[in-house]
This record gives structure tokens, sequence and C-alpha cells, in this order.
């Protein structure tokens, strides 16, 4: 993770206080550097009232956002909500379930930004990728700020997986994973929005109890670079509350740095935290 701070420039004192994220991904396990930060944990598989991860994948996720020694925003507030098993599958009805739970909730708990390191093949189910699509859209227009992978489905061109396809919400790809998702030139949508680093990103591990295991351990993936762009927009609402989702995707896109590499693959370019919050 201290690569990350390096390229990303993470070094100042918007720590994403006033902030509040929802993680949809496969639970969260109890770890030292996510002490205080769950605020709220709802499990959508098995129904279960005490928070576990039966994968890991979540658990990183939210180590890489609000962990308090690698986040990158770790004065934020993190609700959880499991929709993904323990091998990292999940069903539509799952993930609706916990949607119309964000909306139910969202002035409750001042829910601002929305990570999902998660996604579909377009064409893997149509019928429920435009549920899918139609409730990010949603949540958008109510003004929260969906942040999704574009995927590891790529590198071909039109392999963003959904929802990170749609327009309005802020699609993440990895610039050094050879499968980040990219996408099309024949569609006039830009997509993935940035990229962010994708390759060897160390944050939380889930079974850190495990006598074999370690406190952090490294994954791969556009999952790992969608939290850390998450966790910058968590610092920009902690510096600009009142910033409505609309323009914290134009200060994103207008700040990265470009990679030089085809739009379909970076998007505006690399995320630069420094910019993003100095402008």
């Amino acid at each position: 993770m201290k690569r990350v701070k390096k390229i990303v420039h993470y070094q100042n004192k918007w720590l994403g206080k006033g902030c509040t994220v929802v993680v949809m991904d496969t639970g969260v396990a109890p770890h030292p550097d996510l002490d205080g930060h769950i605020w709220v944990y709802r499990d959508f598989i098995g129904g279960r009232l005490e928070k576990y991860d039966d994968n890991g994948h979540g658990t990183h996720v939210c180590g890489i956002i609000g962990g308090n020694r690698i986040g990158m925003a770790p004065e934020c507030k993190m609700i959880v909500l499991k929709v993904l098993d323990d091998t990292g599958n999940g069903s539509v009805n799952h993930s609706m379930n916990a949607f119309r739970w964000i909306l139910e909730n969202r002035e409750r708990f001042n829910i601002r930004v929305v990570n999902i390191s998660m996604g579909m093949a377009p064409k893997q189910n149509e019928e429920g990728a435009r549920y899918i699509l139609g409730a990010v859209e949603l949540l958008w227009d109510m003004g929260i700020v969906v942040v999704a992978a574009a995927g590891n489905l790529g590198p071909s061109q039109g392999s963003i997986t959904i929802p990170g396809l749609h327009k309005k919400i802020i699609t993440v790809g990895s610039y050094d994973h050879i499968k980040s998702g990219q996408g099309s030139i024949s569609e006039n949508i830009l997509k993935p929005d940035l990229v962010a680093p994708g390759t060897r990103i160390y944050s939380c591990n889930a079974k850190w109890k495990l006598a074999s295991e370690q406190l952090y351990v490294a994954k791969n993936g556009t999952s790992m670079s969608t939290p850390i762009v998450t966790g910058a927009i968590a610092q920009l609402l902690s510096k600009y509350p009142d910033m409505p989702n609309y323009e914290v995707k134009r200060r994103i896109i207008s700040s990265c740095d470009h990679l030089k590499l085809p739009r379909t693959r970076q998007g505006s370019g690399l995320l630069n935290v420094e910019r993003l919050l100095k402008e």
C-alpha cells in the first residue's frame, strides 16, 4: 500500500471525516485496521448478524478505503452490505435488495459514496443487467457517488462489466493490470473514466488470525483500483462536504495524469489525489 500512496500522492490532511461509504461485497471480517470504522453491517446472503467475510475480498476492499494504517480515508465511516458469497458470486436479487436498502437509508446514515468492486458480463444476464443499471442510475440521480470497477475481462475492447458500463457513474480501470476492462471505440461513452493502481495492492487479510496468515495480503485487479478511487473521493468530500456527485466526477477526471495510453484503456488517465485536493 505504500507504493499506492506514493503513486497517487496520498499525503494530505483530508482523511474522509464526515463521509459515509457503502461497500457492496463479500462482507467484512474483524481486523485491527478496521476497528471502529464499520458503522453498519447487513448480510443479504445468509442473514447473519455478526460481521464476517468468508471470501476475503470485501475485507481487502474495506482496508483500502478506510483502514487505520493503510487506508486512503481512515476517518470515513463504512457500511458493509454482503451481497457476494464465499466464492465471490451473488445474484441480481441480492444486489437489488442491497440497492433498495441504500435508497431507504441514505438520509439516515448520510450515505455519500457506494463502492462496487464487482461486475458481470453484459451478455451474462441481460435482464439482470438492466435491473442493475437502473439501480445505479437511481442512486446517482439521488445524489450518491457510485464508483464501480471496470472488471477483469480485458484486454479486448468492449470488455467493461456491469454496472461499470453506465455512463453516469464513475468507472475505474487498472493501468497496470493486463486484464482491466476496456471501453469500445464504437460507443459514444468514454469508459473507464480513469485508472488507478491494481497490481499487488496490500490491504487487510480476513484470515489474519490463522497461524499461517499475515495481517495484510496482496491482491490484484480493478476490484483494488476501485476502492483507491473511492477513498480519494471520501477525502474530497471531507474537504468539500456539500459537493454534488456530478462535480465530484468532473473534478476527479480533470485532475488525472494522462498516461499516453488509448482512451479505451486509461479513460482520462491516472488518479492524482494531490491535484484533486488542490483545485
